[in-house]
């Protein structure tokens, strides 16, 4: 099978360009300027944008809840993530309870996601049982495919929960081995005494959620991760980063040269701690950590991303069943499963309130929501860029698109959205994932099960010029 793209703008990290665009066997085999040779189709992308699908580097599909027995939405929900614009996900891979590292990747290939999944899919590991048997499993994850593990600072007393010794040997073995350490940073213990101290104070609905965990517990743990790995000379990734002062913490590092890396997420570009606040317990959907934080963090984090302070945008999808699992906490908001779904409104959400308000480059736009999260995860060049001989994962963006979000338009695995009712600019107008049409007219046409396991390669590439 072969498609012609035609009269498009290429969008890519570096320019934009007039161009057309052969694919053939999957992968793209011509650009230029003109193309006139016979395909089985031909796409006229006239007016609209041509750029790489979209890679979001932190989800949560399919994974056991931080409260109660219950498990975030799964890979069903993956439809009307491609029709967002993201043709890739690296989903975390969590312990399943009693397996280890690799036995709980293995199964989350061969098991949770075949046959559901219709993104393109890598994997971080994710601790989620401490023992001495992460330290034996940690030397194969990088010749398994998957060069990254994840450690949670934050979440005392529940299995998530790393201690400093355990993140510092981490680091210690990450490096001879290929291994990105992400963490979540924020200061547990801390978290934990404010929680009980509101609680006991009577303070129990949603919007105390993010006074229990203000700026300087983040702040904290990521100045003390930052610490740990230039100890040992080790890189490290900060996730959803949500704050000023832990913003200020990796400008400082990455001045010195330090391989420290950072990522924000959709909804802490977006949206505010208000939103907590919404009567009626509605303010629970948008219970997350790091909590929503107000508008001058938002401003700040913006100007990291064009700073290049923060190298990606991703969602930290996690799709929490509001009528139900939000509901645990009910009468305390410590209860509340952390979380929000957004791996559908993703690229939507960024190009509205980024590009279309100059906050950032169309340039800027791809290469944090697409090809830097290539090659911090391994998957560069094969991902995350418009070139000959990657794979043919392609959005043709129509962005004189003008609507709102709606929840019925795009359904994300679980029963509430969080940019409901927001302006939205521009659409994903057309997808393509390995040159095969799966999104036209903004709606999912492809097949659920249609991804695959894309391996990544040791430390990827993002340690250079990054």
């Amino acid at each position: 099978m072969s498609t012609l793209i035609k009269n498009g703008c290429i969008l890519t990290a570096e320019n934009e360009y007039q161009a057309d665009i052969f694919i053939e066997n999957e992968k793209i085999s011509m650009i230029a300027d003109s193309i006139n040779l016979a395909a089985d189709t031909v796409i006229d992308a006239k007016g609209k944008y041509v750029f790489p699908g979209g890679i979001d580097q932190h989800t949560h599909f399919d994974a056991l809840c931080n409260s109660g027995d219950e498990n975030t939405s799964g890979y069903e929900a993956t439809g009307s993530v491609i029709a967002g614009g993201t043709t890739t996900i690296v989903d975390y891979a969590p312990q399943d309870p009693g397996c280890g590292l690799i036995d709980s990747i293995d199964r989350r290939i061969n098991e949770r996601a075949k046959g559901l999944i219709a993104v393109d899919f890598a994997l971080h590991a994710l601790v989620t049982e401490v023992s001495d048997k992460i330290f034996d499993e940690l030397p194969l994850l990088a010749a398994h495919g998957v060069p990254s593990i994840k450690l949670f600072m934050a979440y005392k007393g529940s299995p998530l929960y790393v201690d400093d010794g355990t993140l510092y040997k981490t680091l210690q073995m990450s490096t001879e081995y290929g291994v990105t350490v992400f963490v979540h940073a924020e200061n547990a213990d801390i978290i934990n005494l404010m929680q009980k101290q509101l609680v006991s104070e009577g303070k129990t609905e949603p919007k105390y959620h993010a006074d229990s965990r203000p700026p300087f517990v983040e702040a904290e743990a990521t100045q003390r991760a930052i610490l740990l790995a230039r100890a040992v000379n080790a890189p490290i990734h900060i996730v959803h980063v949500s704050c000023k002062e832990a913003l200020d913490a990796i400008r400082d590092a990455r001045s010195q040269n330090l391989p420290v890396f950072a990522e924000s997420v959709t909804h802490h570009l977006v949206l505010t701690r208000e939103e907590l606040e919404r009567p009626d317990f509605e303010g629970a959907k948008y219970v997350c950590s790091p909590p929503l934080r107000d508008n001058s963090h938002i401003d700040a984090l913006w100007e990291g991303l064009r700073n290049n302070w923060l190298q990606t945008i991703s969602s930290d999808h996690c799709g929490i069943n509001f009528k139900v699992m939000k509901h645990f906490g009910d009468d305390d908001f410590s209860q509340i499963p952390n979380g929000s779904p957004g791996a559908a409104d993703r690229m939507h959400m960024i190009w509205t309130n980024g590009v279309a308000k100059g906050k950032i480059s169309r340039q800027r736009f791809v290469e944090v929501t697409s090809t830097n999260p290539a090659k911090i995860n391994g998957i560069y060049p094969r991902k995350g860029q418009i070139g000959v001989g990657a794979d043919a994962d392609i959005v043709i963006f129509d962005p004189e698109y003008r609507g709102v979000v709606k929840f019925s338009d795009n359904p994300n695995g679980v029963d509430y959205n969080v940019y409901e009712g927001r302006e939205q600019i521009g659409r994903s107008e057309k997808v393509l994932l390995r040159g095969k049409l799966v999104v036209d007219n903004g709606k999912f046409i492809g097949e659920m099960g249609q991804g695959q396991f894309i391996p990544g390669k040791p430390f990827g590439s993002c340690y250079q010029n990054l």
